[in-house]
């Protein structure tokens, strides 16, 4: 099968002897297969709980269902398949071609050998005894030799076909673990589960021993992740560019009842999936002098059924000058390194807290850097394509896009690359960079648009803001043309804000005027753009004859990792429903489902994949928080990036009030109460005291009511520290009902949701972001919706500003709270604060009794089980419209202009 779990694994009764094993181990392999003989999914692992689990299908194996792939890595090991040949007959190329002419082999012995060979050779370890973490290096660099084969033919064949290429500029990548998805979209997970076994290793536990990679954050690094699955899935020459940072933003630990960030060390053990590219380097200048050099880390991104495989280039700063001899001689040893490690200091952190002006300097040093080096590096590769090719041609081979404002910066930059380096005259230049650029806008809350002082700008990258400058200029001669000298409206449109010491870029606004395209990331969200937050530039783009600048594309997920890897319990049952496996790559097949919506048999298996997905999550939570947590309970979780938009603070005073409600029942009432438990998880921004101060709520609500021996029966609340990509694939598929309940209009797409629903649980939410299209994709039956819609905020927001007495229950919540029930109360005074005299701006107090109703509404369906069931099935059928593969495919189509370039397959 495509997953692990597809079938059942048969343990050869003969073992070859391999000049690398003696006679010993032989005989361990040997008692250890006896003693293993039989399905994976009969051994739990006693050490931790495993995302991937080994399961049979029910009814016959998964090996019968399964597509033939039409481009498959093992395929092309077979004898007389050859990689492209040097394309001349230089007799150097032709000889090298020779020695490596035939692909890697893709049998178990050629992986057993390559594993052990990593073993000794490159980790130089004892090959007759290693341990897991380098078990896992070699299986990962055994892997990484298949990746780097395809990488490097089809960069080739893009090379030769001088293909129109996309470069994803983003700030964050959030790619979670690699193991098990390069094995699944190269399709080498079978050899290699039977290679570790006969090692003596289990597949499962080199995917433990991974760490995630920390690139990223939330949403906005999460969907450029999965972007970079499903471009390549897709076969578009397109590759990411971001920051190789030496920490994420930060481990989250809970200390004494509050969020503690600890330094999130990602690469202590090494990262074997990248490869450092020292001849890729480009020079960044800072101050107008200080240089530091970007070195390129490339990891290969390979696609699902298909031989592509695209790449990630992250760069890493390194000092131009490693030591200055001279003072280090003198025993200023300080001053020695210090252009050292300021360069060091660029890429150590993502997202450095910039309450300070050092921090504020650094995040647009982070920010300049990536951005120039791949500037640079998109130049050089335009050139080096095709020698003597003209400038104006640089539109037709690139398209950037940048992932919300952070690499906006590159507007300036391109223009500085081009008029100061490569001699182009400014009105060229400009016309090249309106049409290279498309920008992603992210957000709706005007905070939340990047803005740098100007004086910091003019410090920190001097040529820059007097490029920005003139650009301005121009750009409000042409607002004149149209507007006059209507303060008011050039005003809203400069580049520039503000006056002296106050004086801001808006990087927003910069992104608009260079870019060709902007795009939202649903539809009430490009709306709310269009109307709400970019409205005199959308007037004044439409008075000058151009109605389509501003589009929208909703957002989606791969179905690779949140469904085949993260849930091969459901995807086992999709597989055998549909007939086919064909659906991870056409989302729009889960459509087929909605035929067994009253079929009973595939209902009970669709309830069983729940329970053994949360059994799963009860394991990880009783290792990881010591809680022990009923299954056969409704599991309610919410997680992501806590923000009080986001509105995690409404989910625990409702936690509160039901504790509150139980309390006070008579055990005869508890007893037809419905159980629930629910789970809250996500990081606060270092800076964020009151999200900061809403995680100590939520801990110390969670400490009280699961210890009350009259409602932990009933009730209990699970804070998951230190949310990731990893526990999200135990998290998710564990979900009954997911709350994603942000204010309506302020949540710009979100993707947690549709990772939810995919893995067949419902959702309780607003009309908010791509709620809503969810809503319409499965039925207004199949998801709990609540609270204000858009066009009723403004009048709502009136009311609460007048003081509009509170719901009844609300105000117990908030007097239990300040009684000490849950500690100290000064300590939550900040939270209640927010929502007080007027303060309440995300309409928590307004939305309260909507959302306990709607709560009322989720009891009561789910006391239903097959109609509960029911809903979930029909939930699951409908989100084939939310693959980010559609998602690629309107971005080619409307803004990238960019076609597939498949490798050509060798055995042809």
């Amino acid at each position: 099968s495509i997953f692990v779990s597809g079938s059942r694994m048969v343990h050869s009764t003969r073992l070859t002897v391999h000049s690398f094993m003696g006679l010993t181990a032989c005989v361990v392999l040997l008692l250890a297969l006896s003693e293993t003989e039989g399905s994976v999914q009969d051994t739990l692992v006693s050490r931790k709980p495993r995302i991937i689990p080994m399961l049979r299908l029910k009814g016959g194996d998964a090996s019968t269902l399964r597509m033939t792939r039409s481009a498959s890595q093992q395929d092309l090991s077979k004898p007389g398949v050859d990689r492209p040949g040097p394309g001349d007959k230089d007799s150097r190329k032709q000889k090298i071609w020779a020695l490596s002419k035939g692909y890697k082999a893709t049998d178990k012995e050629s992986i057993e050998r390559s594993i052990v060979h990593h073993v000794e050779h490159t980790l130089a370890c004892d090959r007759y005894n290693f341990d897991d973490r380098s078990a896992y290096k070699a299986t990962a660099l055994s892997v990484r030799d298949y990746l780097v084969e395809s990488l490097r033919d089809t960069k080739s064949n893009y090379f030769k076909q001088d293909v129109k290429r996309v470069c994803y500029l983003s700030l964050e990548f959030l790619m979670g673990r690699s193991l098990l998805n390069c094995l699944m979209n190269l399709d080498l997970q079978k050899p290699y589960n039977e290679a570790l076994s006969e090692l003596g290793y289990k597949l499962e536990d080199m995917i433990e021993e991974e760490k995630d990679a920390a690139l990223g954050n939330g949403g906005l690094g999460r969907l450029a992740a999965c972007f970079l699955d499903s471009m390549a899935t897709l076969n578009l020459p397109a590759w990411g560019y971001g920051i190789r940072y030496e920490h994420g933003m930060f481990e989250q630990r809970i200390k004494d009842g509050v969020q503690v960030e600890f330094p999130d060390t990602w690469l202590t053990n090494g990262n074997p999936w990248e490869i450092q590219r020292l001849d890729i380097t480009y020079p960044v200048i800072f101050y107008g002098t200080e240089k530091v050099i970007a070195v390129a880390y490339d990891t290969p991104i390979p696609g699902y059924d298909t031989l592509n495989t695209n790449a990630l280039r992250l760069w890493s700063a390194m000092p131009d000058q490693d030591i200055d001899l001279a003072k280090f001689n003198e025993g200023d040893y300080q001053k020695a390194l210090a252009a050292r490690h300021r360069a060091l200091e660029i890429t150590q952190v993502l997202y450095p807290n910039d309450n300070n002006w050092a921090g504020k300097e650094l995040r647009l040093k982070q920010q300049y850097f990536f951005v120039s080096a791949t500037l640079q590096d998109v130049i050089k590769t335009f050139l080096d394509a095709k020698p003597g090719r003209k400038w104006e041609e640089l539109a037709d081979k690139v398209a950037v896009q940048l992932n919300d404002t952070h690499p906006s910066i590159g507007v300036a930059e391109l223009m500085r690359l081009l008029i100061d380096v490569h001699g182009v005259g400014w009105t060229l230049a400009w016309s090249i960079v309106c049409k290279v650029f498309a920008y992603t806008n992210h957000t709706v809350l005007p905070e939340a648009l990047e803005k740098w002082p100007v004086a910091l700008m003019q410090s920190l990258l001097p040529r820059i803001m007097e490029i920005m400058n003139e650009i301005n200029r121009r750009w409000i001669n042409e607002v004149r043309e149209v507007f006059g000298d209507n303060h008011d409206v050039i005003a809203k449109l400069s580049i520039l804000e503000g006056e002296g010491e106050h004086k801001m870029v808006r990087m927003a606004n910069l992104a608009i005027v260079g870019s060709h395209k902007v795009n939202g990331v649903a539809a009430i969200h490009a709306e709310i753009v269009k109307s709400d937050v970019f409205p005199t530039f959308v007037e004044y783009y439409k008075k000058r004859g151009i109605t389509d600048k501003f589009i929208g594309i909703t957002n989606g997920v791969t179905p690779r990792r949140w469904m085949a890897q993260c849930n091969p319990e459901l995807s086992t049952i999709i597989t055998k429903c549909l007939g086919t496996d064909k659906w991870i790559r056409d989302l729009s097949l889960l459509d087929g489902l909605k035929k067994f919506a009253d079929d009973d048999k595939v209902l009970e298996e669709l309830s069983e994949a729940k329970i053994a997905n949360k059994k799963r999550l009860a394991a990880y939570v009783k290792e990881h928080l010591n809680v022990e947590v009923d299954i056969n309970t409704l599991f309610d979780i919410q997680v992501k990036r806590i923000h009080e938009y986001k509105r995690q603070l409404l989910n625990v005073l409702q936690i509160i009030h039901r504790y509150t409600e139980i309390k006070r029942m008579s055990p005869q009432d508890r007893a037809k109460v419905l159980p629930r438990t629910c789970f809250i998880g996500g990081k606060a921004a270092a800076g964020y005291f009151v999200a900061k101060r809403i995680i100590a709520l939520a801990v110390a609500v969670g400490n009280v009511i699961n210890a009350d021996p009259d409602t932990s029966k009933y009730l209990k609340l699970v804070f998951i520290p230190n949310y990731k990509v990893g526990n999200a694939q135990i998290i998710i598929p564990a979900n009954d009902i997911s709350e994603h309940i942000s204010t309506a209009g302020t949540e710009a797409s979100g993707t947690s949701n549709m990772k939810f629903v995919m893995n067949a649980g419902l959702i309780i939410g607003t009309d908010d972001g791509a709620n809503i299209e969810i809503k319409e994709h499965v039925g207004e039956d199949n998801i709990f919706i609540f609270g204000a819609k858009c066009p009723d905020i403004p009048e709502a927001t009136k009311k609460m500003k007048q003081g509009v007495a509170w719901d009844s229950r609300l105000n117990e919540v908030f007097k239990t709270i300040r009684s000490g029930k849950f500690g100290n109360p000064v300590d939550f005074e900040p939270v209640l604060n927010s929502m007080e005299n007027g303060n309440d701006r995300y309409l928590l107090a307004h939305d309260w009794a909507s959302y306990l109703d709607a709560q009322a509404r989720v009891d009561k369906a789910y006391v239903d089980r097959k109609g509960w069931l029911k809903k979930c099935l029909l939930a699951v059928s409908g989100m084939g419209f939310f693959s980010t593969d559609r998602t690629i495919e309107e971005y080619s189509a409307k803004i990238w202009k960019v076609e597939p370039c498949p490798r050509p397959d060798p055995r042809n």
